[in-house]
């Protein structure tokens, strides 16, 4: 009987990386699976749909941020969470994982505790089962069964991060929630996290929640050295 914690698939071209990363999960608990490009990781995520993958930034055919574009442009494979591993550790090329779609961004090197607790906390919130009942806020809509989100009826498109962050702030409308409290609920750590993260999802989640809603009202504020809150416009 298989007791595999979860299904996760491992996507770097480094060889040395790849075997010593997927023993490593492997031991800890998990089924592992692994590519050595974006074409294998592709055909692996259709052939066995991972609960979790893994995937280096940089892949001899093709970079990780636009295979997470592409993943996340197929409604079958658009929840699968996705945590990027890169040398890479500008604020620039932080931004711009999270904005493909990815919901962690870890960087070389790493501690492979670190990674795990990681996994972990992803898998914790995206993979219970979601509460009944939409959320409405105005012209906002979030339905957890269907796992979708309208704004002015038009559909947004969230990673399983940015609507786990929806649907807390949306649970808490009106109320000002920090940075240190989004950062426990939305990303579960077991370990102190970088505040930034929260700003740079909140930023982006913004930016996706107003794009093709033009004239509509502002939902998410920032309460200045408190934290953000989603409040219903007033009239």
């Amino acid at each position: 009987m298989d007791t595999a914690e979860a299904s996760l698939l491992v996507v770097d071209d480094e060889p040395n990386i790849r075997e010593l990363l997927s023993a490593s999960l492997r031991f800890a608990g998990f089924r592992v699976a692994s590519a050595a490009t974006g074409a294998e990781a592709v055909a692996a995520v259709a052939r066995s749909r991972p609960d979790l993958v893994v995937l280096d930034v940089m892949l001899p055919d093709a970079d990780g941020f636009s295979l997470v574009r592409r993943l996340r442009d197929d409604s079958e494979r658009d929840k699968i969470p996705v945590i990027f591993l890169t040398a890479k550790d500008g604020v620039d090329d932080k931004i711009n994982g999270l904005t493909a779609g990815g919901d962690d961004y870890v960087t070389k090197p790493f501690s492979l505790e670190e990674l795990i607790a990681r996994i972990r906390a992803i898998l914790r919130r995206t993979g219970g089962p979601a509460e009944d009942g939409r959320l409405v806020v105005a012209d906002l809509e979030l339905d957890p069964i269907g796992h979708q989100v309208t704004r002015t009826g038009r559909q947004v498109s969230l990673s399983p991060t940015e609507f786990k962050l929806l649907e807390y702030l949306m649970t808490n409308t009106g109320r000002v929630v920090s940075k240190m409290q989004i950062l426990d609920h939305v990303w579960a750590y077991d370990f102190g996290g970088d505040l930034s993260i929260v700003e740079s999802y909140i930023s982006y989640l913004r930016r996706k929640m107003d794009s093709g809603a033009e004239g509509a009202p502002k939902l998410i504020h920032t309460v200045r050295g408190i934290g953000y809150v989603l409040r219903r416009p007033t009239a």
